[in-house]
């Protein structure tokens, strides 16, 4: 399927969006933006949950009956019609308009979350190299109670608060955030994910490699992978199926609508989305590999049984990992390989879901990104000067 899109679909932007140079640059930032934490520390604790091997059954029937075609939807709506969720759905139907800015506050809310997650895997990659959660007398757990000073139950409160640790790190994160928005499709959010996304996959086959010779190793994986036939005649299994894909794949967040408007007019947007689909499953399987290939080590060491071990979300990450890293050979590469690839695939996935704010902004105001000042002549009739002003500031720029 190609989709190309005529004149009167839609109004031309008041400024110019930016694109993508070619389909390879747009498939990188689309598996950056699926490739995400839910890949690392939800699917293999989902699977193992429910049913294990068998799961692998709900679960691609959930991708190619509900993933690839909303995946496909979400790439026909961006490209027709040329714009961010907002403007993309009131370009389709003027009342459908709400949809695409309640995607957008859901996007802004998410971006809040995965910037703190990523300020803790920042920090948590400089403290692998030392173990810093030893020298606390209830190990991991109670180091990460200290470091993020986290409170639950009836302690919950609302103030201004904070972690001087982790607001530096959060910064930092904004800060490089800020600088591939600044940047634009292309030289920004493109050229990272042409980066990080190898990279990632890089460092974490290296971690599964090194996973996998670790003592007991395979008793994790036998844990993962045995399947338990009985639990897909349970509703509850499918649900998580199709949940799972929802939350890992990016579709109906705004996202990949948001980026297929950046592509040019003839493009394969069906290939596009088989590619980037099946990578995202297919780094899914490696994290499950990974993942329980270091608990059943954890296990082992531990003298339990795996199923007392396994854990998702934060509790994985910052407690069951760190006591992984504190018991294994090698723990420190573990961890920095470990961390680092939440780091990368948590930014290639910030980026995109800050894009989905961006670009709705962008085309709401008619506002340009932030580019270098252009010394070129106005473009309005009456002006037969050169203006002075940046980019940024006169809309008048061609």
């Amino acid at each position: 399927m190609s989709a190309s899109t005529s004149s009167a679909g839609a109004a031309a932007p008041s400024a110019d969006r930016g694109a993508f140079s070619g389909r390879t640059a747009f498939i990188f930032a689309a598996i950056g933006s699926a490739v995400g934490l839910g890949n690392i520390w939800r699917f293999p604790a989902v699977a193992y949950e429910n049913g294990g091997g068998a799961f692998i059954l709900p679960y691609l029937v959930a991708l190619l009956t509900a993933g690839i075609p909303l995946l496909f939807l979400d790439y026909a709506i961006g490209h027709r019609w040329r714009g961010s969720a907002p403007a993309a759905w009131r370009r389709f139907r003027r009342w459908t308009e709400f949809i695409g800015w309640w995607q957008v506050l859901i996007a802004l809310i998410i971006a809040l979350y995965y910037a703190l997650i990523l300020a803790w895997a920042t920090n948590y990659t400089i403290f692998s190299l030392d173990q810093r959660w030893d020298s606390h007398p209830e190990g991991a757990d109670g180091f990460f109670g200290e470091y993020t000073q986290a409170l639950g139950g009836a302690d919950v409160t609302v103030s201004f608060d904070y972690v001087p640790a982790v607001l530096i790190s959060m910064l930092v994160v904004w800060i490089a955030v800020i600088v591939v928005m600044a940047l634009g499709v292309q030289k920004g959010i493109a050229a990272s994910s042409i980066i990080f996304i190898p990279l990632l996959i890089v460092m974490f086959i290296i971690l599964v490699v090194r996973s996998l010779f670790l003592p007991g190793a395979i008793d994790g994986l036998d844990a993962f992978f045995r399947p338990n036939w009985a639990a897909l005649a349970k509703p509850g299994v499918w649900i998580a199926a199709y949940g799972q894909i929802f939350f890992s794949l990016s579709v109906a967040f705004g996202i990949m609508l948001t980026y297929s408007s950046y592509l040019k007019k003839k493009t394969d947007l069906t290939g596009s989305g088989l590619v980037v689909g099946f990578a995202n499953s297919s780094f899914e399987i490696l994290c499950g590999i990974g993942v329980f290939s270091a608990l059943g080590f954890m296990a082992q060491a531990q003298g339990v049984a795996v199923d007392e071990v396994v854990d998702d979300g934060v509790g994985l990450a910052f407690i069951a990992f760190p006591t992984i890293i504190s018991e294994a050979p090698a723990g420190a590469l573990i961890g920095v390989l470990f961390f680092g690839s939440l780091v990368l695939a948590g930014f290639t996935s910030l980026i995109s879901i800050v894009e989905v704010v961006i670009a709705a902004v962008q085309d709401k105001f008619g506002l340009a990104r932030l580019s270098r000042p252009s010394w070129s002549a106005c473009r309005w009739p009456w002006s037969r000067w050169r203006c002075s002003r940046p980019r940024w500031v006169c809309r008048c720029w061609t």
